[in-house]
């Protein structure tokens, strides 16, 4: 996975193996235009009451590309996805400084209708969380919030839905069974299709396999490569493979800080930071 090469002040730097890297995207973020930033998040804080969780992220998040956030257990990542369709403001005490702009909008201004940002910006949580409906049902049901739609049209986009989670063919002939007798996998894409199925700007996806199958884990990761031509996706994963196959771009948290934001070629094959290079050949977390 690694090979060792001595700098010229003499110190021992790390290069990883860039086979094990998918994208091949070598854009920093900072590069890109404004028209192909999705998520701007300008200095960042976050605390639950006394306990900073992010302190002054800043980060430009691509349009229509994958992001994975990588980092030890209670680095922030989570907590960080959570900003950007305002979860967190469902925690007491909790307490925001920043900005964090949705496609040049300010996401935290008083006209945003908090309700309308999270049909913008869905999410998958780590565990398969489908309701106790049926297949069919679980894939309306946040339609049936948002939009008025004749039994037809609803029709179209529950299958819509279904087939962008890879999931149709598999349960077409089973639509009014429940959704708990799915397999987890096939729950967890069903999900997917729930989220997708209103039509999101955004997609943030929570360890969305790490309770799964290697098999399971696989379709969830073709199903991301397939999502991006449509969504921007931000993963958060314990898994650096699994980062470095599926993202574009790659930030690596660590104590709430975010150390470095780059592409994932850059991140996998050459980072910047002692830091991140330690983390990601497995010297510590």
């Amino acid at each position: 996975m690694e090979e060792n090469n001595t700098s010229t002040d003499g110190s021992t730097r790390v290069r990883l193996d860039s086979t094990l890297v998918g994208s091949t995207v070598s854009v920093s973020p900072d590069q890109l235009p404004e028209s192909e930033t999705c998520l701007n998040v300008q200095d960042l804080s976050l605390s639950y009451g006394d306990k900073i969780a992010l302190q002054n992220i800043s980060m430009r998040i691509p349009r229509k590309r994958v992001t994975a956030l990588i980092g030890p257990s209670g680095c922030g990542k989570s907590t960080l996805i959570r900003c950007f369709n305002r979860m967190n403001d469902l925690i007491d005490s909790v307490r925001i400084e920043g900005r964090i702009e949705l496609n040049g909008l300010e996401i935290h201004d008083k006209e945003v209708d908090v309700s309308q940002l999270r049909r913008r910006v869905g999410m998958v949580f780590q565990r398969p969380n489908p309701f106790p409906k049926t297949i069919y049902e679980n894939v309306a049901y946040g339609l049936r919030l948002s939009e008025k739609l004749p039994k037809s049209e609803l029709d179209d986009r529950v299958e819509w839905g279904l087939k962008s989670a890879a999931l149709w063919d598999e349960v077409q002939d089973r639509l009014t069974d429940s959704a708990l007798g799915l397999s987890g996998g096939q729950q967890q894409r069903l999900v997917i299709a729930r989220a997708v199925a209103v039509k999101p700007s955004v997609l943030l996806l929570d360890e969305p396999a790490s309770a799964l199958d290697p098999i399971s884990t696989l379709k969830i990761e073709e199903l991301i490569a397939q999502l991006k031509a449509d969504y921007t996706i931000v993963i958060v994963t314990h898994n650096m493979q699994q980062a470095a196959r599926v993202s574009d771009y790659t930030g690596f948290l660590y104590l709430g800080e975010m150390i470095e934001f780059d592409s994932t070629v850059t991140i996998f094959t050459n980072p910047q930071e002692q830091k991140t290079e330690d983390y990601i050949t497995g010297r510590y977390g």
